[in-house]
């Protein structure tokens, strides 16, 4: 079972949530109940959560500012948003953040559902990678050396997409941008400006199913401030404009 810690200055809410959804039929148990983002930071310093679902109006530490502190603390915990503003900027704020997913109250059932099987299924690699055995003898030094750069930058690109450089990116690993640029190229065959563009197209992708978003709040989100240039590259990417990728028969 993964650990799930729920944060909402409502208690009726909390206690709902924790009450009326089979949790454990889909892999999460209940940990804690919080009121506000501090109390929630208190108690990572102490115990674990795999994920934490967080209101993002909350006295005392607000759940942006609780996803912030996270993210500078550089907390492995997942975070999944809801509440009762379905607002575009929250959720370019919690993009930014990292937050894994933005659920609108009250939450359906389906949508925690959804949200959270994902969570699960992404929790489960992770735990598979961390203990799959490996053999010290059958990686070279460089080779490891290599694998750990690029994971650091696939990482970060995955984190922050919207506003993801290279040069930035070169500053993490400590290296100059234009050799980080062919270092990349070298040991992925792809251009680091096509792997970002890889990682923020799959991302509207996923993000133009929800309705609840324009196409052109759609773009945004992912990093493109011209909605016109948002469609262009969508549409050579995947031959179809992103209007036409929402409306298609499934």
């Amino acid at each position: 079972m993964y650990k799930l810690l729920i944060v909402d200055d409502e208690s009726e809410t909390r206690s709902s949530i924790s009450n009326y959804f089979p949790w454990e039929d889909i892999g999460f148990e209940i940990v804690g109940q919080l009121e506000n983002g501090r109390q929630a930071l208190d108690f990572l310093s102490e115990r674990q959560a795999d994920v934490v679902l967080c209101d993002i109006h909350m006295p005392v530490l607000s759940g942006i500012d609780f996803a912030r502190e996270i993210k500078d603390r550089k907390h492995p915990v997942m975070i999944v948003f809801f509440s009762g503003y379905r607002e575009f900027e929250y959720a370019k704020q919690a993009l930014s953040l990292g937050v894994k997913e933005y659920i609108v109250k009250p939450p359906k059932y389906k949508d925690l559902v959804s949200a959270f099987s994902s969570l699960k299924a992404e929790l489960d690699e992770q735990a598979w990678r961390a203990s799959a055995p490996s053999d010290p003898l059958d990686e070279e030094p460089e080779q490891s050396y290599n694998g750990k750069i690029i994971s650091i930058v696939k990482h970060f690109v995955e984190d922050n997409f919207p506003h993801a450089s290279l040069e930035e990116a070169a500053k993490l690993v400590h290296m100059n941008a234009n050799y980080l640029s062919q270092f990349f190229k070298k040991n992925t065959g792809s251009s680091f400006s096509d792997y970002l563009l890889t990682v923020k197209m799959q991302k509207a992708k996923e993000l133009l199913q929800d309705v609840r978003y324009r196409s052109y709040e759609v773009g945004s989100l992912v990093g493109y401030s011209n909605s016109r240039n948002f469609a262009r590259t969508f549409k050579k990417y995947f031959g179809t404009t992103p209007r036409l990728y929402r409306n298609r028969k499934p």
